[in-house]
């Protein structure tokens, strides 16, 4: 095989794993969700857009014949779906917004797994010469990094209240 090929394969096979990995962390949602009756701190317009993103990408593969975007879209919307008939199942019919200064609410194990994701799609589609891949996933790359500064910005710092109670 030659070394275009494998470096082709293995950086599908790293498209397919690392996006299978960020579809999948939405599983900790739906186990909360399931457990807790409830919606609160999950978020629903992730499960829309990337389900919207993964039927898209889906007719996209099947036009263009690409064994890769067909498998890992396929499993992304069926997951995708999955979430959102559970989260419409267990919200509540009216929804309060509370604006904090705290990440607490974002997922950090989506925001890896988009990042991962997104660099070796933007990678495949480098790789390729297709920009129908490159250029869409490139956002994902640069709001995964405005996801980490807010991390960083707005850390759970403890609580002055608790830290008086452990004195």
């Amino acid at each position: 095989m030659e070394a275009g090929g494998v470096a082709d394969s293995l950086l599908s096979g790293a498209c397919v794993l690392f996006t299978l990995g960020m579809f999948s962390s939405g599983l900790s949602d739906l186990r909360h969700m399931r457990m807790t009756r409830s919606v609160d701190n999950v978020q629903f317009l992730p499960f829309l857009t990337t389900d919207i993103n993964n039927l898209s990408w889906l007719s996209y593969g099947a036009l263009k014949g690409d064994g890769t975007l067909i498998i890992v879209n396929s499993v992304g919307a069926m997951l995708q779906t999955l979430y959102i008939l559970v989260y419409l199942h267990y919200c509540p019919r009216k929804a309060k917004v509370i604006q904090t200064k705290s990440a607490q609410h974002f997922s950090f194990s989506l925001t890896i797994a988009t990042l991962l994701a997104s660099a070796s799609w933007t990678l495949y589609g480098f790789r390729l010469k297709d920009p129908y891949i490159t250029v869409p996933n490139f956002p994902g790359i640069v709001t995964s990094f405005i996801r980490l500064w807010l991390f960083w910005k707005y850390s759970q710092k403890p609580d002055r209240n608790s830290q008086l109670l452990q004195t």
